[in-house]
């Protein structure tokens, strides 16, 4: 039985999904970001108990076809950020339309709907975060988070920062309360 779970965004979303799974006595096959896949059909009222535990700890079991599809385009675009390894000459339209095999308009659409943001929108919200994240742990320059995000340029990359944030990232550094967004709530 595959259950779709809606703000499930890092590894330990993942072990805190896993441990409600563990302590229903429910065994599963696989465990990953927006989907368990459990070994057999779970009763009802074992399932009632689960949604609530997910409920408690921030998830939620999700139902519909187009929102399990913008779960999957979620955690996708969060991955693909998380790899640090996108080419300047990436296009978030061939990406998703290849791993999801559907068009990239349809795709668009549906999250547009559902969401009040545009894919694109999301995707460089996402970024930014990052590049927030990046910024504070001083494990790269700007020129180095700009390469590995995709920018063609510091500039580009300073650009949109200040126009998402209001804040220039060398003024971002300096601000004590740094306004990062958990990525569920982006």
């Amino acid at each position: 039985m595959k259950i779709f779970i809606k703000n499930m965004v890092c590894n330990r979303c993942i072990a805190a999904v896993e441990t409600i799974f563990n302590n229903a006595d429910i065994k599963t096959h696989s465990v990953i970001l927006g989907e368990v896949e459990t070994e057999s059909e779970i009763p009802p009222s074992i399932m009632q108990a689960i949604e609530e535990k997910l409920l408690a700890t921030g998830f939620e079991r999700i139902m519909d076809s187009s929102h399990q599809l913008i779960e999957k385009i979620k955690n996708l675009v969060i991955a693909k950020i998380s790899e640090l390894d996108i080419d300047e000459d990436f296009l978030l339209s061939e990406f998703l339309s290849a791993k999801l095999h559907k068009d990239y308009s349809s795709l668009s659409k549906t999250f547009s709907q559902n969401e009040n943001i545009t894919l694109e929108q999301f995707f460089i919200l996402q970024k930014i975060e990052k590049v927030k994240e990046l910024l504070l742990y001083n494990e790269f320059n700007l020129t180095e988070i700009a390469g590995k995000l995709g920018y063609k340029s510091v500039q580009h990359l300073s650009t949109q920062f200040r126009n998402v944030t209001g804040f220039t990232p060398t003024e971002f550094k300096k601000l004590k309360d740094h306004h990062r967004k958990p990525l569920d709530k982006l």
